[in-house]
């Protein structure tokens, strides 16, 4: 379901990028199915589904947009009361929950499931996806298919996630690309040698490849960390050990917003026959965007 909004090699370990310790859009829950969303005046959101077989009452407040990334600090993320109102209040909230927030009008976003404009006129999206899927077209394991139900909360405008494609030693598809917010780069401090965000900061960008030699349809191909200071990424599709090379037809590229805000989603063609000409144009950008020799420029 679709709104209207509109490399150097790395740790190939997709699924070593665990839910555990960066905040972002929030995951609330996995598996879940019949999803209600409704806010109140005062900006705190009521999520009612139903997940493990039974019916849930999740309040979510205390959160808006993300901040850029400061060392010592953490970013912003939700207060949660699973029991729907005793936990934090000492009486069941949900139980006549007066929802003030009305048709979502905000920009496309992907893997929306339901979405509304508050009354102070920001955004509540709850989105779902699949994150832990592993790389290289592997056959994911019961928990790697988990689907991850993700609620975010933001005003003003959105992350920048832009994604180009090139190639690598004239023969290899190569991405590139970055991840911004309010001008500066959205990254992480601290990290797992496998690419894990360690930190409350840290972001990883997920790449599937269509119809590739790993089958048809999507499959995911890696995972990734943006880099320390600009938010930059690359990635390139190289041979793996045994695996064939995941070249597609197409790639997609998706990744969680900063703080609160909604998971972010690219998609577009592979860059076909090789083109000198146009390659060189992309090699002159990336020896801007990539001064710290992360990332190969041919």
């Amino acid at each position: 379901m679709r709104y209207r909004i509109p490399i150097i090699l790395v740790v190939f370990a997709a699924f070593a990028a665990a839910p555990a310790a960066a905040s972002a859009s929030e995951m609330i829950s996995r598996n879940a199915t019949h999803v209600h969303l409704a806010v109140n005046r005062n900006n705190v959101a009521l999520l009612t589904y139903q997940s493990e077989g039974r019916l849930h009452h999740t309040l979510a407040w205390g959160a808006v947009n993300a901040r850029t990334p400061t060392r010592g600090m953490k970013q912003v993320s939700f207060r949660l009361d699973y029991s729907g109102g005793w936990g934090s209040r000492r009486k069941d909230v949900w139980r006549g929950f007066k929802n003030a927030c009305g048709p979502y009008d905000g920009p496309e976003l992907s893997y929306v499931v339901a979405a509304c404009k508050a009354p102070d006129g920001s955004y509540w999206v709850v989105q779902k996806w699949r994150r832990l899927l592993p790389p290289f077209g592997l056959v994911p394991t019961f928990a790697q298919r988990a689907v991850e139900m993700h609620l975010s909360h933001w005003s003003g405008d959105l992350p920048e996630f832009v994604v180009k494609v090139d190639w690598v030693y004239e023969r290899y598809d190569h991405l590139y690309g970055w991840l911004t917010y309010r001008g500066k780069g959205v990254y992480g401090f601290k990290a797992t040698k496998y690419g894990a965000a360690l930190d409350t900061w840290g972001r990883n960008v997920f790449v599937d490849t269509y119809d590739s030699r790993y089958g048809r349809g999507w499959k995911r191909e890696n995972g990734f960390l943006t880099h320390r200071g600009s938010g930059a990424f690359c990635y390139a599709f190289y041979p793996h050990g045994n695996r064939p090379i995941g070249k597609g037809s197409e790639y997609r590229a998706t990744v969680m917003g900063p703080g609160v805000i909604p998971i972010l989603f690219w998609q577009g063609a592979a860059p076909g026959p090789y083109d000198a000409a146009v390659d060189d144009v992309a090699n002159q950008e990336q020896r801007a965007l990539f001064t710290n020799a992360k990332c190969r420029h041919k």
